[in-house]
């Protein structure tokens, strides 16, 4: 796997780790060839369904990291639906049966934020279990 894409996976695998999370059947299955900018990979659930993920090469990690947030996140969700369980991951510690943290860039670090009130939570990576 291309090394920033797996530098910038580390931190996400990580908080999927916790409880409430589910991790996936990670591939160095390159889905974007032909595009020498960008790195990519496949994540698979357990019922065989995958989600290509990739980074824009060269950018700050922050913003690599936050971008495959969002794309790690959005597999998450049909992960955990189709397991029958809770889909706002990871869930907010102020509102944790309303939504999911939001990934955002904050004076250069990528950090999880509840999208109601801009409050952050924690840096991707770190969240508590």
């Amino acid at each position: 796997m291309e090394r920033e894409l797996a530098a910038a996976l580390e931190p996400i695998l990580s908080d999927l780790g916790k409880p409430g999370g589910v991790q996936p059947d990670l591939r160095d299955e390159p889905w974007r060839d032909g595009d020498p900018q960008t790195a990519s990979a496949f994540l698979y659930a357990s019922d065989g369904s995958g989600q290509g993920i990739s980074i824009i090469l060269g950018q700050p990690a922050a913003t690599q990291i936050v971008a495959l947030a969002d794309q790690v996140q959005e597999w998450a969700v049909e992960a955990l639906w189709s397991l029958g369980r809770a889909t706002n991951w990871p869930p907010c510690p102020h509102h944790p049966a309303r939504h999911p943290l939001t990934a955002v860039v904050s004076t250069g670090r990528a950090v999880w934020a509840c999208p109601t009130l801009g409050t952050e939570i924690s840096d991707i990576g770190r969240l508590a279990s």
